[in-house]
């Protein structure tokens, strides 16, 4: 009996997901549990596995196509089984129609390698026997990002099957730029004749050069960074605490962090618990600014900037503000090690109110953090200098973190964030009283 393959759903927040790559093509056998398909959100990628063992004898999408979640890209059966009825319901005239791939042999050797240990293995939800009717009009998050720019979604072409508007579709309208400048349209109404420049006939090296692709995360990241400082009237203001207290704390946790539940608190994980205590005195830092509208956040759901393969994630801990250091420091840990290995549910990389992003691990002196929009303050944290302080009639040397507070403007004063990044200097240097531990 013929068995579908449905794309997974990746978090509350994922519609499609993109077929990064087929790991078993048609004709071929595969068991339960092998991975049929390597998939990849805009965040994440992950691995599909087949629900049953046969013959993959059909495929609904191609490689680098985008799949909505919950719908048969696939069916696993023997040869001769027909496999309509589990095709997805789609628009003959949709673009994004794939054909299902006919039955075929295929030769030795051609399946692409399987995918690493490093992707998290996602188990396939129990399969249908029908197919899926996939609705046209606009998905809610397209109607959603369109509100927050105030978009008439309704107006946009879709892109997604049958014509349905996705969220891609609204932010490309939101970056449509025209064919024309500015000057080029004036020259043109006062009657100009504006000729395209001739091409040259020589060839040069420059022309012979392929360009790479993006990465889907990296786009994303390039969207976000782009629109960040179009959007935003950043200011960046530089301060440094003390980190005599990070310091000597740090060294004691390092004394038992073998011990029994002892957790393996960091000076990353005390700052960052600094600015979440800090955020709660300054709720007009806890913020967003979407439409000229400035939307108070319920709870400090911290964000922190994670470096991974794929390129930069920001996860987010909600109500990090009930939290002790300890369970701080956990909390970190496992968004982290969950984001560098590309298993993280799409929604804990949402929601974030405030963003830390800590480059003291690469020896960075001083950087201008950019704000992660719509929030309107992020916090970059510096490595430890030593810097010459005057106590008493004498010099003395000590550690100091670089701390560089990026704003916007458009909704915090400068008074306002020197005042803010005070508290979190003043809760630094004493995390010992903040934090109850014992340094």
């Amino acid at each position: 009996m013929a068995t579908p393959v449905l794309m997974p759903k990746q978090g509350n927040s994922v519609e499609e997901c993109i077929i990064v790559a087929w790991n078993k093509q048609v004709g071929e056998q595969i068991n339960e549990g092998e991975v049929i398909a390597e998939i990849e959100t805009d965040k994440a990628s992950f691995v599909v596995e087949a629900p049953a063992t046969g013959k993959v004898i059909g495929h609904f999408f191609k490689e680098g196509e985008l799949a909505p979640v919950l719908v048969n890209i696939a069916v696993i059966g023997e040869d001769g089984e027909d496999i309509e009825e589990f095709r997805p319901k789609i628009e003959a005239s949709a673009a994004a129609a794939p054909a299902a791939t006919a039955s075929a042999p295929v030769a030795a050797g051609a399946a692409p390698a399987a995918q690493g240990a490093a992707q998290q293995v996602v188990e396939t939800a129990t399969p249908v026997a029908a197919s899926v009717e996939i609705p046209g009009g606009v998905s809610p998050r397209a109607k959603k990002y369109a509100k927050r720019f105030n978009i008439d979604a309704d107006s946009i072409t879709g892109t997604g099957i049958n014509g349905r508007v996705v969220e891609k579709d609204v932010i490309a309208k939101r970056y449509a730029l025209p064919r024309q400048t500015d000057v080029v349209r004036k020259m043109l109404a006062d009657g100009w004749e504006v000729k395209p420049a001739a091409k040259s006939s020589t060839i040069r090296s420059s022309d012979l050069r392929k360009g790479v692709a993006q990465s889907n995360v990296r786009k994303v990241i390039a969207s976000r960074m782009s629109d960040s400082l179009k959007n935003h009237a950043q200011l960046t203001l530089n301060g440094s605490a003390e980190a005599t207290m990070l310091l000597k704390c740090r060294a004691k946790i390092k004394e038992g962090a073998g011990s029994a539940n002892q957790v393996n608190i960091t000076i990353g994980d005390m700052i960052m618990f600094a600015v979440v205590k800090a955020l709660e005195e300054f709720p007009q830092m806890n913020v967003e600014y979407v439409g000229g509208k400035v939307y108070k956040a319920d709870a400090v759901n911290i964000a922190f900037a994670c470096d991974t393969e794929k390129g930069l994630l920001v996860p987010v801990i909600a109500e990090a503000e009930t939290l002790t250091l300890a369970e701080l420091s956990r909390a970190v840990k496992t968004r982290a090690y969950a984001a560098i290995d590309g298993s993280i549910n799409p929604d804990y990389l949402e929601g974030g109110s405030f963003t830390v992003s800590n480059l003291g691990a690469f020896g960075i002196e001083s950087f201008t953090p950019v704000l992660n929009a719509p929030q309107v303050g992020i916090l970059g944290v510096c490595a430890p200098v030593l810097r010459p302080v005057r106590e008493g009639g004498a010099v003395v040397y000590k550690d100091f973190i670089g701390l560089s507070l990026t704003i916007d403007h458009q909704v915090i004063d400068g008074a306002p964030g020197a005042k803010f990044l005070a508290k979190v200097k003043e809760n630094i240097e004493s995390i010992d009283k903040l934090a109850g531990i014992e340094c």
